[in-house]
């Protein structure tokens, strides 16, 4: 039985507005960076900080959350971080995609579509996409501001010339309603294209770095790529999930004996639901 030994969700309330200020101005400003108070939480910085002073800013006595990493509810980073919130809220987790209405995420977005009522907050470790091209927090946002991101079209060119594409894997960059350059964090290029025009709101903290930034529903989200090099998501190459035989979700490459490979989904809800339902179909078909 839950026992509320701390406030409801830990932060307390004057916390929880600030976090929620903070939260309105980025989906006020799809993309925009914004600045704010970073609490203490009982987990290390790097941990996932920032998506969960999000999560418990904004989770209520009625939702049901969903926390994975790498698409995995049963990572140390998930377990953890979801004892956390059940520990001090009491409310119902799960690891279904579907019953989920808030889904926090460490570097993947679910492979099962998600609905206008669910709201995606993903952990962020490094929110400036301009990071690796400039150092300076001065010149980022001055850049921000000016819409100067020719650096960052500089690194892609580079990439094509020293690789022949653009070498780049996860925390791919996008621009925002053709305003901002965003980091979607460090997902893989296969999650980018879900973004564009969805109908959930994805929110996006970093706790070290102490930012906020949005993606609202329907918003218009690119990829930056080249008219003659245009962005790719990753290539299976017809593989398929050697538990579920999906070839439709992101499938993570795993060696087997005799120096071969095996593929299996990285989102396991997304396989044990493909499962169930072809358990189902064949006691049906039986």
């Amino acid at each position: 039985m839950f026992e509320q030994n701390y406030n409801f969700a830990f932060l307390d309330e004057a916390s929880k507005r600030e976090i929620r200020r903070a939260t309105l101005k980025a989906i006020a400003i799809p993309g925009y960076q914004v600045p704010f108070a970073s609490r203490e939480l009982p987990i290390g910085r790097g941990w996932g900080t920032g998506g969960l002073q999000l999560t418990l800013s904004l989770v209520g006595k009625e939702d049901v959350l969903k926390v994975i990493d790498q698409g995995s509810d049963d990572s140390v980073n998930a377990v953890s971080i979801r004892r956390l919130v059940e520990d001090t809220t009491g409310i119902r987790t799960t690891e279904s995609t579907e019953e989920a209405s808030i889904i926090q995420t460490r570097h993947r977005t679910p492979d099962h579509p998600l609905r206008n009522d669910q709201i995606m907050v993903y952990q962020v470790p490094k929110p400036e996409p301009l990071r690796d091209v400039e150092p300076s927090e001065t010149a980022t946002a001055r850049m921000h501001g000016e819409m100067d991101y020719s650096p960052m079209w500089l690194a892609l060119y580079e990439n094509i010339v020293k690789y022949g594409n653009m070498a780049r894997g996860a925390d791919y960059p996008v621009m925002i309603n053709k305003r901002y350059l965003m980091a979607p964090s460090p997902i893989p290029r296969w999650d980018n294209p879900k973004f564009h025009y969805a109908g959930f709101l994805s929110l996006f903290g970093a706790g070290r770095e102490k930012k906020i930034y949005a993606i609202p529903p329907f918003t218009h989200v690119e990829s930056l790529h080249f008219d003659d090099y245009p962005f790719e998501i990753e290539n299976f190459d017809g593989a398929s999930c050697i538990d579920c035989g999906s070839a439709n979700g992101f499938l993570q490459v795993i060696p087997a004996k005799g120096g071969t490979w095996i593929h299996r989904c990285s989102d396991t809800a997304f396989c044990l639901a493909r499962r169930n339902a072809s358990l189902k179909n064949a006691e049906v078909q039986a």
